[in-house]
């Protein structure tokens, strides 16, 4: 779908999912995480970049886990401290992954996604033409309710600076791992925040898609 129906669609209210392919389960095991390899840091910077032409075919599951776990899995198990900064160790910021089997939540512990909506939310998750095809999209939610030490002025600042980190995590990896990524604020935030269920609390603040790159 491109840009111009999908913003024709939103000032509508009828931009909305498509019917999830397959038949997947609940939850999507991953397998643990690879912490070994990679570029040297480094080398990642020097290599990282925002990418808007994507392959449509899927992430190996190792290459999945291996991402997801950067974004923001666990990575200080006897702490739970995570990849990612929280202000106060809020953990305010929950990882959603679109994909055409559905919509997953990331949960970094025992790390696995669980499936939140039988639906292909790829479309919903931005205006560009790439997001509908592309085998990922994330989208960063902050839960406004882990954040009562911070004032409620503050909270949306600190949630952005929290899902930028968790942006950047996938930047790198996607640099040493080959993969094309962009992360993305052009969206329509009423109709996203409907596809994935969201209540009073819960605020989108960041989207990032992630493929092979094309060619």
């Amino acid at each position: 779908m491109n840009t111009l129906t999908k913003l024709a669609l939103g000032m509508l209210g009828q931009l909305d999912p498509r019917p999830a392919a397959g038949d997947a389960g609940p939850e999507m095991a991953l397998p643990a995480p690879s912490r070994d390899g990679g570029l040297p840091l480094m080398q990642a910077l020097g290599l990282r970049q925002s990418q808007r032409e994507f392959r449509p075919d899927s992430l190996a599951p190792q290459v999945l886990s291996d991402l997801l776990w950067a974004a923001c899995g666990v990575n200080r198990r006897e702490l739970g401290g995570r990849t990612a900064p929280s202000a106060m160790n809020g953990q305010e910021i929950d990882l959603y992954v679109a994909t055409a089997e559905g919509l997953w939540l990331f949960e970094p512990v025992p790390h696995q996604l669980r499936r939140v909506q039988a639906s292909d939310v790829r479309r919903v998750t931005g205006y560009q033409d790439f997001v509908d095809e592309a085998p990922l999209d994330l989208v960063m939610v902050a839960d406004h309710a882990r954040m009562k030490m911070v004032p409620a002025s503050k909270r949306e600042s600190y949630a952005s600076v929290a899902a930028g980190a968790i942006a950047q995590n996938v930047y790198l990896f996607c640099a040493s791992a080959g993969l094309a990524t962009v992360s993305r604020a052009w969206f329509d935030r009423a109709a996203l925040t409907r596809a994935i269920g969201l209540g009073p609390d819960q605020q989108i603040v960041l989207t990032q898609t992630v493929g092979r790159p094309k060619g």
